[in-house]
């Protein structure tokens, strides 16, 4: 029995098979998600889950080596930026535009979708190696 946070089998899947380097999206249910690019959507209503849910559960499953976000986020939601910023405590974070996050999006081995509607509530992270 799975004892880890953990229960959406997309995600489970997804995490297990990161390897150094490739890039996870966690997205607001707003963001455009390119052509070709995997999308594990888990919103269920209106906030639900929260980034934040999602963002957790991500990171005690996987190694994070870095991680960015748009610039646009600093001005239109910073209490997104200052949480993110408190579970990503020791991790890089690049700040980039939002158009470069879209494009960067393109490679991602799966955007996250949550439920959250909060403007430029995206993050790249990008995976390490536990060693």
């Amino acid at each position: 029995m799975k004892k880890t946070p953990l229960l959406h089998r997309d995600l489970s899947l997804l995490v297990a098979r990161l390897g150094h380097g490739d890039l996870v999206v966690i997205a607001d249910a707003g963001l455009p998600v390119p052509a070709g690019t995997p999308c594990i959507d888990l919103a269920l209503t209106r906030g639900v889950p929260s980034f934040d849910q999602v963002l957790q559960v991500l990171l005690s499953e996987m190694q994070v080596e870095r991680a960015a976000l748009a610039d646009e986020a600093l001005q239109r939601s910073p209490a997104f930026v200052a949480q993110a910023g408190e579970r990503l405590q020791g991790v890089p974070v690049e700040r980039v535009s939002h158009d470069e996050l879209k494009r960067r999006s393109a490679s991602a081995r799966a955007i996250v979708r949550s439920g959250e509607f909060t403007p430029y509530a995206n993050l790249l992270l990008y995976a390490g190696v536990v060693f």
